[in-house]
């Protein structure tokens, strides 16, 4: 894989240093395998660079430890760090990762031209990449591995037109948090959600209220945004927020007001936070990734990629940037209403445990959450 061939006693020192995280102390954690799995690894190390544990729940609480349960599955040595949204530690992350040994690279980028440039350094090494989740604009990696972030906004936009059919809510404004303008799942999410929505602006059915992106899907900025955009518009009658997240901050100014349950409110990630604010009313909807099915995907042809093979991907997307078409595999996501909420629970994304407490114990029963 690699162009050249590490020395014996580098070798020796690389084996001795393990897999350092890069500020481990901060968060910045490392896993590998125990050294008995290690010895019958093939000859491959997987490096994997997660973007943050505040813009969503996900990346600690699923997608790490369903590539964790992948790697050791197929034996093979892995080393998973997050970068918490810092565009140096991200590359020097994936420095140390490919000096002590990665031979395959699995990024998701802060933005398309710190993950570009990750990616530029890992091929002059001949080492293969990875976009997880997020394609890397005129990056060129290897391979793609997301859901259809299109249809995640297409979900998006068809069911807030659903919650607000079941409000009976006539010509009602509707604003839009949309995500990080560096991210170009956002870009994906908007486009799907616009091709449902613009139709209604235009025919006059729905009035296009306030319209904000959010930096780096900052949930505090998003607050504050929100509010502002509800001061500018009072009768905001819906919210199209990328994802819980954001939604969720939509929310907790839409009950300083005392608008909550009253104003639909969407989502996407299905996370704990998203789910009971379905429970309680106050999210009209979120939309499932499977996130384990994803994370299989990915780490199925890392995997393959640290063995020397060359794997073949299901499909292929076209980079807007660069024009090239790069193999990918893309996952089916689910929209998600307070009649479906149990399905998320019997796929074992979320536990029961997690999501029924207290006074959602009710609502999870209403809910036919078993």
């Amino acid at each position: 894989m690699r162009k050249g061939i590490l020395s014996m006693t580098a070798a020796a020192a690389a084996l001795a240093l393990g897999l350092t995280a890069c500020g481990g102390e901060s968060g910045q954690t490392t896993s590998s395998t125990d050294s008995a799995t290690a010895s019958q690894a093939p000859a491959g190390k997987v490096g994997v660079i997660l973007p943050d544990s505040k813009s969503s729940a996900r990346w600690e609480t699923a997608d790490r430890k369903y590539l964790e349960e992948a790697f050791k599955a197929a034996g093979v040595q892995y080393d998973i760090q997050n970068a918490q949204n810092d565009k140096t530690a991200f590359q020097t992350i994936a420095d140390q990762m490919i000096t002590n040994g990665a031979t395959v690279l699995m990024i998701v980028n802060l933005d398309s031209g710190t993950g570009k440039t990750v990616i530029d350094k890992a091929k002059a090494q001949g080492v293969p990449t990875i976009d997880y989740d997020r394609l890397t604009l005129g990056g060129g990696a290897a391979y793609y591995v997301s859901f259809d972030n299109t249809r995640v906004g297409q979900l998006q936009g068809e069911g807030l037109a659903k919650c607000l059919t079941d409000k009976e809510a006539d010509k009602p404004i509707v604003a839009y948090l949309n995500g990080s303008p560096t991210d170009n799942n956002a870009t994906l999410f908007k486009a799907g959600y616009d091709g449902v929505l613009k139709p209604k602006f235009d025919a006059g059915e729905y009035v296009k209220g306030p319209e904000q992106s959010v930096p780096d899907w900052d949930n505090t900025q998003a607050a504050t945004l929100f509010e502002q955009m509800l001061t500018q518009e009072p009768k905001i009658a819906g919210v199209l927020a990328a994802n819980d997240g954001l939604g969720n901050a939509a929310i907790t100014v839409l009950k300083k007001n005392n608008l909550n349950g009253k104003v639909p409110v969407t989502g996407q990630d299905a996370t704990v936070q998203g789910l009971q604010n379905i429970l309680a009313g106050d999210q009209c909807m979120t939309v499932y990734k499977a996130v384990k099915k994803e994370a299989d995907a990915a780490a199925k042809l890392a995997v393959a990629l640290a063995k020397g093979e060359k794997p073949t991907a299901g499909s292929s997307v076209k980079d807007p940037e660069s024009g090239q078409d790069v193999p990918a595999e893309l996952m089916e996501p689910q929209a998600i209403h307070f009649e479906n909420i149990k399905d998320v629970v019997a796929d074992g994304f979320v536990t029961k445990e997690e999501l029924c407490t207290g006074d959602f114990a009710e609502k999870c029963t209403e809910a036919g959450i078993e």
